[in-house]
């Protein structure tokens, strides 16, 4: 990806959560007050997550700003792992907020309050509205960045959110059956937590440094051992510094007479095509050999190669 394109996605991802922001903010103020003037626990719900999704989308434009950031003697990498702070806190707020609703919704089981329907039905119409605009403004930046799908995560859940509030109060509307209120309530938390996990799950194999779920170890080893000139591989590693931004560092050991450079730019420029990883560091040994741990085992562990 070319630096100009980058540089576009993450200025279109900034405009787009300011605008989704600005809608959260201000539907979120109105669900609260309508939420407490119709008793509704499945509106009040709804608020808190729009009340998330302002954190969330608040915390996602100071990790881009932070993110930009050059890198320098302290951070060489610069700041790209700040975004992934930010999923990792915003999977855990989720979860809190998704256990405050359980525990009211079972309080509300217990002594259903008298609600008003007809208020609860307009106020969560507009928040469909509201939450359907958001999630298409942040649809296309998810794709490439776990900051911004956490935010689009939390407009999404919001949005069924407000189409089960709907359900609700068309039902309580015909019924007055209160604790449907509840119910909903309770299937908008449980619906979150997968979800939630999710996105927590990916934060923290890249906080761990662990391979990025979308590569193959073995098919890039595969691949580095298909390069003409190369004849084994070890300490192969892939992480990721954040959402899009692969690295990955080999050491191979050449043919007999095999050209360094040759091989360095073969594999440097297939990893790029097929792999689209761009910040790669391959360390080219004469024998293979096999660096030992402070428990003498293999510091990676398809190492075979001793001597």
């Amino acid at each position: 990806m070319s630096a100009s394109h980058a540089h576009g996605i993450a200025g279109a991802n900034e405009r787009s959560l300011w605008m989704v922001l600005a809608l959260t903010t201000a539907f979120m103020a109105a669900e609260v007050a309508g939420g407490i003037l119709t008793s509704s626990l499945a509106l009040i719900s709804d608020a808190a997550h729009m009340f998330t999704d302002a954190a969330a989308l608040a915390i996602a434009l100071a990790a881009i700003k932070i993110g930009k950031r050059a890198a320098d003697h302290k951070r060489t990498f610069g700041y790209y792992r700040f975004e992934i702070l930010a999923a990792a806190f915003n999977a855990m707020v989720l979860f809190v907020v998704a256990g405050y609703i359980l525990y009211e919704a079972y309080q509300r089981f217990r002594h259903p309050p008298e609600i008003q329907s007809a208020g609860m039905l307009v106020i969560a119409l507009i928040g469909l509205a509201v939450n359907f605009a958001g999630m298409r403004m942040l649809q296309r930046g998810a794709d490439a960045s776990l900051n911004v799908k956490g935010a689009y995560l939390e407009v999404w859940s919001d949005m069924l959110g407000s189409l089960g509030v709907i359900l609700a109060a068309v039902v309580i509307y015909f019924t007055q059956w209160a604790w449907v209120d509840a119910l909903v309530a309770v299937g908008i938390g449980l619906w979150v937590l997968p979800r939630t996990w999710k996105l927590l799950r990916e934060s923290l194999n890249i906080l761990l440094e662990g391979v990025p779920l979308d590569v193959e170890l073995d098919k890039i080893e595969q691949a580095l051992l298909a390069v003409p000139g190369v004849r084994e591989i070890h300490d192969l590693h892939v992480w990721a510094l954040t959402s899009g931004k692969n690295s990955l560092t080999a050491h191979l050991v050449l043919d007999a007479g095999g050209d360094e450079q040759s091989v360095l730019g073969a594999a440097t420029e297939m990893l790029a095509a097929r792999f689209s990883i761009h910040h790669i560091t391959l360390q080219i040994e004469a024998a293979a050999c096999a660096i030992k741990d402070a428990h003498g085992g293999s510091q990676f562990p398809g190492d075979t190669h001793q001597h």
